[in-house]
């Protein structure tokens, strides 16, 4: 199992575990201290120095890589897909991403809005068919409120059924979101009541009726407007919904126990979530760590497709101010000072993902693990350390002219 080096901070949380959370980042994600090193220098890049807080034996793989202020990539590897098969880990490797899926769903759904296809102003009442039974305030949810976790739909269905389907995951890691799968999942919508705030309320049930609404809508599913939509113009050709159609599927890191399931001994291997309906979208795609830095290149730089270029545009937007957890259309955005940081963490079965980007001083950070953790404060810490490392050399610079 991967111990870089003992630090000292954690951030670790027991709530009901998903495919994600609006932020599973420690509130402040200290930047690490390590010695000053003299201008002139090279710099060491060394990744462990990086990393504010790791609980001891995280996980058994992870994959880092960075872009920095020069467009250079950099990877760096720690551990094995899993015991039984013991492959090292490296940026080809294929993970499940988990709630990182809602980005790309997400900004499919943005490019049919800058084709002109649908409107953020669109209300569930025309978006769905006129069969489906909304309560008066399910009617007045719009496209933009579900893509950005603001039209106040809980995280799941709380009733009986999904209890006792979390009380079984907790002993046996088995998806317990079959009914967000279905399309029973817009019978919810029934008897919805919009809570009192307007604050953002993290929502799987709200992505699982966004996949609907897109099928209906389009007559495709999320994952392959993904396909067309995002991955297609990318090149992303190691992503994909369909996982086990990948030629690296059967190298791909195996999910582990960790923070969760809480009745399974960390570390133990636990069974893949697999989605068929309308939770795909939502959280079913494996991808690598080469295919998401390819993917945060194209918010830090013009894909030269004008159409996509708008959509995320519009996805890395604030529609909800503050300064940490700020809404974006499902990335979030934490300002520390003059940094701001958006991003979107994912958690699924027996993993954890995270991809950071800091557009104005052009990095992005993804961080893969093979186990389920709530300790994700990894990716924002290397891009603070990337600013600080970038304000050192820009003294150094000052003073050697000076």
């Amino acid at each position: 199992m991967i111990a870089p080096r003992r630090l000292s901070t954690l951030l670790l949380g027991f709530m009901l575990a998903g495919c994600g959370t609006l932020s599973n980042v420690a509130p402040e994600a200290e930047v690490p201290q390590k010695a000053q090193r003299a201008c002139g220098e090279p710099a060491t890049r060394d990744i462990n120095q990086w990393f504010p807080a790791m609980v001891e034996e995280q996980s058994p793989g992870m994959v880092v890589g960075v872009i920095d202020a020069r467009n250079q990539r950099h990877y760096w590897h720690f551990g094995i897909t899993d015991a039984e098969h013991n492959k090292p880990v490296n940026e080809h490797t294929l993970f499940a991403v988990g709630s990182l899926s809602k980005g790309m769903t997400a900004e499919a759904t943005a490019m049919l809005v800058a084709q002109g296809r649908l409107h953020w102003s669109d209300t569930l009442e025309t978006l769905l068919p006129p069969s489906v039974p909304l309560s008066d305030d399910a009617k007045k949810i719009t496209l933009l409120q579900l893509v950005t976790h603001t039209s106040g739909l809980p995280r799941q269905n709380m009733d009986l059924p999904m209890l006792a389907a979390f009380i079984r995951y907790l002993g046996n890691g088995e998806n317990f979101y079959a009914h967000l799968d279905s399309d029973d999942v817009v019978h919810d919508l029934a008897d919805f009541s919009k809570p009192h705030s307007d604050a953002p309320r993290y929502s799987n049930l709200g992505y699982a009726v966004l996949d609907y609404v897109l099928r209906y809508q389009t007559g495709q599913r999320a994952d392959q407007l993904v396909q067309s939509l995002i991955f297609d113009p990318l090149n992303l050709r190691n992503s994909s919904f369909t996982p086990h159609k990948l030629r690296r599927y059967s190298q791909r890191a195996i999910g582990h126990a960790g923070s969760q399931p809480k009745f399974i001994p960390r570390g133990q291997v636990v069974p893949d979530w697999q989605f068929t309906g309308n939770m795909l979208g939502a959280g079913g795609l494996y991808t690598d760590t080469a295919d998401l830095l390819t993917y945060a290149a194209a918010h830090l730089a013009s894909t030269g497709d004008a159409t996509l270029d708008k959509a995320i545009h519009d996805t890395m937007q604030v529609y909800y101010p503050r300064d940490k957890e700020a809404a974006n259309i499902a990335w979030v955005t934490d300002t520390y000072g003059e940094q701001s940081i958006t991003y979107q963490v994912g958690y699924i079965g027996g993993y954890s993902s995270y991809i950071g980007i800091d557009r104005v001083n052009h990095f992005a950070v993804v961080v893969l693990q093979n186990s389920f953790t709530w300790q994700n404060n990894l990716g924002h810490s290397v891009l603070r350390q990337m600013l600080e490392e970038q304000r050192q050399a820009a003294t150094c610079s000052v003073n050697a002219a000076a």
